[in-house]
């Protein structure tokens, strides 16, 4: 396994993004013996163009913006603070339903290993590193199945290290590298959060 080099050490971290991510960092957090937990990001996107993201907020009351996306087009602040808001109503939705009360780790000069069901466009997982980042880690670990081979290499100027298992050549989707791409339910990452609770107790 190409992360085998911080199984077993402490202070590393595995963050699934949820949802279809979580159930590979559960499988990653049990095979380096790693606490566990779950990383939301929000897009925040541009309200002429929600595909376009003007920044993200993200687990923890993290907030980045896209400083050259809000200024090309004169983004108001109080734009800005509205989309912010809704999807903040969301992610604190899914947090509490996620967590089922338990604190999100503390990332502090942790080694973070960022886990994602795959990479296509990356735009998500962008996102969660530069989240990831304002809190300060040792190292930001980018792990994934399957991506983009561009992608991939694209991540290795962003993350501190990037593991993509898989990179074929000829890529279109995530979901085509999956036998069962069926969607991960909240219902699903919850349970998953909670089966990792006892080793999460016993590396705090």
């Amino acid at each position: 396994m190409r992360l085998e080099k911080f199984k077993g050490r402490s202070g590393v971290v595995v963050l699934g993004l949820p949802r279809g991510g979580v159930p590979v960092a559960y499988e990653v957090s049990r095979a380096l013996d790693a606490p566990l937990d779950v990383f939301l990001v929000r897009k925040l996107g541009l309200p002429e163009h929600p595909e376009l993201a003007m920044g993200a907020i993200a687990s923890g009351g993290i907030r980045v913006l896209n400083d050259e996306v809000v200024s090309w087009y004169r983004v108001p602040a109080e734009v800005i603070e509205a989309v912010a808001s809704e999807e903040e109503t969301e992610l604190d939705r899914r947090e509490r339903t996620y967590r089922h009360g338990r604190a999100s780790l503390a990332l502090a000069n942790q080694v973070v290993i960022l886990v994602d069901d795959g990479l296509a466009t990356g735009s998500t997982m962008r996102a969660a590193v530069r989240a990831v980042r304002t809190q300060r880690p040792a190292q930001v670990v980018v792990a994934v199945p399957v991506g983009s081979a561009e992608t991939c290499r694209d991540f290795r100027g962003i993350a501190d290290e990037v593991v993509c298992a898989l990179t074929p050549e000829t890529f279109s989707a995530v979901g085509q590298w999956y036998v069962d791409f069926s969607q991960t339910t909240d219902e699903e990452v919850g349970m998953l959060l909670d089966m990792a609770a006892p080793l999460r107790s016993s590396s705090s």
